[in-house]
């Protein structure tokens, strides 16, 4: 017999914590739920701490249940404490705009909001908590919220345990509007299940009991591990910050070299969790990765699949393309923004433009200039051995000048000495 859906989401790890004693997985083979997650605008774009619950929706989607995201609107305007240690900063109304736009653009790209019969709701709750009066969400959702329950959730009471930083009254309401969201989705859609990360359980479990007092009725929470590394520390960061899900944020060459460089303990576990290879497949290369963990077959597989999920077949292919530079391929095609990345390491040269123009730049000069030779006769040297390279490309003992034929992308050239020493030239101006 195969596994049901609920199985499926066990068998992947992403199943946490549930409501249900028991039941869950009858319960959704049952017929189609409505399930909703919620993300804060608290930027521009998602990025891959958001991936777990996002993708999460899309298997619901694909299993038949209709997916609601929430983008809040009005929860990002006062910030959720749940896994903070210190208040958030405030946005403008502006910024919040602006970045409930921008994610609504992106999610379209893995929630299907046009089939019938259960395409995917997109939905900002400022927009049934906009009307609200101070006094009347007092009066109406406030007096169902006994403040002894509040103080026993873990994320209030983590933060106001905490010696160093307290809990504003601003961001201790914050349950109280997350919990009024599941209310609002469960009389206007008919929504039963919330899912969210593991550090919202108090909010989710808050949202149930509102509901228990406020309308009578019995409403689900289900929560996900975080996506962290085996060492415990947030997964999706980088030297240089953040790995958002804009490629004009995180390219796709650098958002497939993360995942290629992902650790040999994490690697089995992030494809459970956020890519659609099949079990036998991640099975298959869990034992492959047992026996040769230094062809790192797991984390190519998990490259491939994040890249392309994320940034598409061309998107894909573009990585491949520069990662390939990094081991010999000939250089053609590439921006000056993804040889920057490719070759952030190396050491680079700015020349005005016009030293590559009319008969160009002689070659001896330009190994010199860049640092790759000591001197022109050491560069001439090279040149005679087949050392010396520009795009990878080995340079012949009778070339003479580069042009701006030789660039690698609009401004830039490649040059190499040897099997691994690099340099670029930038021709600006």
């Amino acid at each position: 017999m195969g596994r049901t859906f609920f199985d499926q989401l066990r068998w992947r790890g992403l199943v946490h914590q549930t409501t249900f004693d028991d039941g869950i997985s009858g319960w959704l083979e049952a017929g189609s739920r409505t399930v909703y997650a919620g993300f804060d605008p608290t930027a521009d774009s998602l990025h891959v701490g958001h991936l777990v619950p996002l993708l999460t929706l899309r298997r619901f989607q694909q299993a038949g249940h209709r997916p609601i995201a929430v983008v809040g609107g009005a929860t990002g305007m006062i910030g959720d404490p749940s896994g903070k240690s210190a208040e958030r900063n405030l946005l403008t109304v502006e910024a919040l705009a602006a970045n409930v736009a921008a994610l609504r653009r992106q999610m379209g790209a893995w929630l299907d909001f046009d089939r019938s019969p259960n395409a995917a709701l997109l939905v900002d709750n400022a927009d049934w908590m906009r009307p609200f009066s101070y006094v009347d969400f007092l009066r109406i959702v406030g007096k169902n919220f006994p403040v002894n329950v509040m103080l026993a959730k873990e994320s209030v009471r983590n933060r106001l345990e905490r010696s160093d930083s307290g809990l504003s009254y601003t961001e201790f309401s914050y349950m109280l509007l997350q919990a009024y969201d599941f209310v609002h989705l469960h009389r206007t859609y008919g929504c039963e299940l919330q899912i969210g990360g593991s550090d919202q359980w108090g909010n989710v479990t808050a949202g149930i009991d509102l509901a228990r007092r406020m309308d009578g009725v019995q409403l689900y929470g289900m929560t996900m591990p975080l996506l962290t590394k085996s060492d415990g520390t947030k997964m999706g960061k980088t030297e240089k910050g953040t790995l958002w899900l804009d490629p004009a944020r995180t390219s796709p060459y650098e958002f497939y070299q993360y995942w290629l460089r992902t650790a040999d303990d994490d690697a089995g576990r992030c494809l459970r969790f956020l890519t659609e290879v099949e079990p036998e497949e991640i099975e298959a290369l869990d034992a492959a990765q047992r026996e040769r963990a230094h062809e790192r077959p797991s984390q190519k597989r998990l490259a491939e699949a994040m890249t392309e999920l994320i940034h598409g077949a061309d998107g894909l292919e573009r990585a491949r393309r520069a990662t390939s530079v990094l081991f010999g391929a000939e250089i053609d095609r590439l921006s000056d923004g993804e040889l920057a990345e490719i070759f952030a390491d190396v050491p680079s040269r700015d020349l005005p433009a016009e030293r590559i123009g009319g008969d160009g730049l002689p070659v001896l000069d330009a190994f010199v200039e860049a640092g790759l030779c000591s001197s022109k006769s050491d560069a001439r040297r090279l040149l005679g051995q087949g050392g010396l390279y520009v795009s990878n490309r080995v340079l012949s003992e009778s070339r003479g000048n580069l042009t701006s034929d030789d660039l690698a992308s609009p401004t830039t050239m490649v040059l190499r000495s040897g099997k691994k020493k690099y340099a670029l030239l930038r021709f600006v101006g």
